[in-house]
């Protein structure tokens, strides 16, 4: 608990340091080239987090690889989490970024998954009815699922919304097993 309160004050405080240069788009491309590189470079990670090495060590490497690749506030960022031994939650401080950036954006990512392809008129009504009923701007992500038969499964965060044709003859066939639903 105390790591991710750790987490979000680092995050916020980013968050807060990139308004007020009016840099927060800026912050968050660099934030999210760091954590796909790490996620994509668990030795980096590991190095990272490793207590024994000494900070300027850590700080001098991360320099060596991104100091061309992100801005010079983001480089301050890292060196003052490695100054203040936090380096073991980098990651989860970046993740915790992009969730309060999104949230600052109003975006959110949806998974869908659907038996075919939807085309791009079903894509837009999908998008539309959304964004209405979220009030914020949705980013797909669409995947070919063939078991559920036909419709579509929405996966936002820990939210599911499925209106797949399997889950619907699933749900009529529980009703008929309990006996609440007749053929009259």
């Amino acid at each position: 608990m105390i790591d991710y309160k750790v987490s979000y004050r680092y995050a916020s405080s980013l968050i807060q340091m990139a308004e007020e240069k009016n840099i927060l788009e800026l912050i968050a491309v660099d934030i999210e080239l760091l954590k796909n590189v790490l996620m994509e470079n668990p030795k980096l990670r590991t190095m990272i987090e490793n207590p024994i090495l000494r900070p300027h060590l850590k700080y001098s490497i991360l320099k060596e690889i991104f100091n061309s690749k992100v801005g010079k506030e983001t480089m301050n960022f890292l060196r003052f989490v490695i100054e203040k031994n936090r380096e073991d939650l980098l990651f989860d401080m970046f993740q915790k970024f992009t969730q309060l950036y999104n949230e600052k954006m109003n975006l959110i990512f949806v998974d869908v998954e659907t038996a075919f392809e939807f085309d791009d008129e079903q894509k837009t009504h999908l998008k539309d009815r959304l964004e209405k009923y979220l009030n914020k701007e949705a980013l797909f992500k669409y995947k070919i699922n063939k078991d559920i038969v036909g419709g579509f499964i929405a996966k936002i965060g820990d939210t599911v919304y499925d209106a797949s044709f399997s889950h619907q003859l699933e749900l009529l066939k529980k009703q008929f097993l309990s006996g609440s639903m007749s053929l009259n």
